[in-house]
Order: structure tokens, then C-alpha cells, then sequence
């Protein structure tokens, strides 16, 4: 089984999927789409079983897309969205979108509010105990400086399965910065995504510099713990500079020499498997 763990699709058909800001200072705005049935190609050109769709910045905090999507492709799509971490109602909106539209998760930007330690507010306490009662899948775009709030909330709700996105952001210039994402690893229901390898990188394919850093993950986590994502489909990958959907199974099956195996195949679909019970 394939899975990649994080692709990110949206339409432009205001009002039913409206585009617009979502984080603070957020000001980046798509000038085509990025459709399900782009991703559907893409997957099936490619031998992916399972997507995870992730609601992107631009795309408000209505999630109507992810979940419409997962409807039309209900074998294919694993449908996540977005809350606002600001909204004291959001307790109410993880409740709607998951009973009503059958989203299974949620991902969270706490690396858009370096102010202050947005998830951990008093206002977001009921929030955490929802999204633990119905079993949310919960994924955190972050760097080395947010996993506090992330260890916080993994220690809170140790039966709610966490994400970190794209490797925790992983610096070259500064890499003793990031610890706080491999002692992340301590704590059992947070796993962690191989992805953007090639946007952390300074080099050519396979990244060869990134390697330390995945390497150190999968040597914390365990390849029970990692997943394999990506970002956009279609043509949208190369342009946004991401690597081509072939090219991103190459480089786990032959650009990470250090793995083996067994250890790709699970990082490809197996840890995902057991994340989202897919058979």
C-alpha cells in the first residue's frame, strides 16, 4: 500500500469554495486550481492508494472542499481541514465538520503565530478534549520552536494520534535547532512526515544534505513512526518547485540509501495504514 500523507487540492468557485486568508499576515492567493481529479490522475499514473487531502492557507476555514472531495472519491481521499485557532467556537466547528462532513482531522499553524503559544491558550482547552473524544487525526505545520505546545498537547491527549509536517523544518545553517523535533520521538503518539525534502535542500537530487536529518528521524521515530507526503497534484508540483509524483517515490526507494527495504515500504503506506485504519 501507498499513501501519501499530505497533498494539497482546492477549487476557485466562490461562494460555494471560497479563497482567502486564513493565518495572520497570510496573503497568497492561487491563480488556477488544484483539483481532486488532477490528484486522482496523479496518483493512479503513479500506483498511490490513499491521499490525504489538507486544506491549504488559501482556502479560508471553510473546508467544504476537502470534504466534498472525499465524497466524490471516498476509496482514495482521507479528508483534513482546518480550525481557526482563534475562534472560540472552534470546539463547535470540530464537531460540524467531522460528525456533518466527515472530515477525520485537522492541521494546525502554530509557526503563523510566533507571538505567542497559540495552541496552548485557555480559550483552545475544550477544543483539545473534542478533537480527543472524536478521535481527530491532528497534523502541525511547526519548526523546532512550537514542539512545546506540541509535546503539551501529545502529553493532554496521549490517545490522540499527532503529525509533525514536513520534518519540522529542518535548518542546514542551525542544526543543533532541531532537537526539540527529534525529542519530539519521546512522546508515543507523534509520528512525523518525510516531506519537502527537496525545498530544506541546497543540492541536487537526492538531497544528500538532508539525509542527516531524516536519518536522525527515522532513528528517533522508528519507521513505524514516519510517513511518507508530497504537496501538490499534477502539474502544480514542479510548479510550485516541488519534486514530480515519480520522482518523490524515487527518492524514498532509491535516494535514501540508509534505508532499507522494509523501511520505505513503511514509511510509504504502512505507518499511514495504521494511522487512519485503512485496510
Amino acid at each position: 500500500m501507498i499513501v501519501d500523507t499530505h497533498v494539497h487540492i482546492w477549487e476557485i468557485d466562490p461562494p460555494r469554495y471560497p479563497v482567502g486568508p486564513t493565518a495572520p499576515g497570510w496573503k497568497s492567493e492561487p491563480d488556477e486550481p488544484a483539483t481532486a481529479d488532477e490528484l486522482i490522475a496523479d496518483m493512479d499514473a503513479n500506483g498511490v492508494d490513499y491521499s490525504v487531502i489538507v486544506q491549504t492557507s488559501w482556502s479560508t476555514w471553510d473546508n467544504g472542499y476537502m470534504a466534498d472531495s472525499a465524497v466524490r472519491y471516498p476509496e482514495r481521499l482521507i479528508p483534513h481541514g482546518m480550525l481557526d485557532p482563534q475562534d472560540p467556537a472552534n470546539a463547535d466547528q470540530a464537531r460540524y465538520w467531522m460528525h456533518k462532513r466527515g472530515l477525520v482531522g485537522f492541521r494546525f499553524h502554530p509557526m503563523y503565530y510566533p507571538d505567542e503559544q497559540i495552541l496552548l491558550t485557555e480559550q483552545n482547552g475544550p477544543l483539545w478534549e473534542e478533537l480527543a473524544a472524536l478521535g481527530a487525526v491532528v497534523q502541525f505545520h511547526m519548526r523546532p520552536q512550537d514542539a512545546v505546545q506540541v509535546a503539551a498537547i501529545a502529553r493532554r491527549c496521549p490517545q490522540m494520534q499527532l503529525l509533525i509536517d514536513h520534518m519540522g523544518y529542518p535548518d542546514l545553517a542551525a542544526p543543533e535547532a532541531f532537537d526539540p523535533i527529534v525529542e519530539l520521538a519521546r512522546c508515543d503518539n507523534v509520528c512525523v512526515k518525510i516531506s519537502d525534502v527537496k525545498g530544506r535542500s541546497q543540492e541536487d537530487f537526492p538531497f544528500v544534505d538532508i539525509h542527516p536529518f531524516v536519518q536522525r528521524l527515522v532513528d528517533a521515530f522508528g519507521a513505524e513512526r514516519a510517513l511518507w507526503g508530497t504537496g501538490y497534484p499534477g502539474h502544480h508540483r514542479t510548479k510550485h518547485n516541488w519534486l514530480t509524483l515519480a520522482d518523490e517515490l524515487r527518492l524514498v526507494r532509491e535516494g535514501f540509501s540508509f534505508l532499507n527495504d522494509g523501511q520505505c515500504e513503511q514509511i510509504l503506506g504502512g505507518t499511514a495504514a495504521r494511522v487512519w485504519g485503512l485496510a
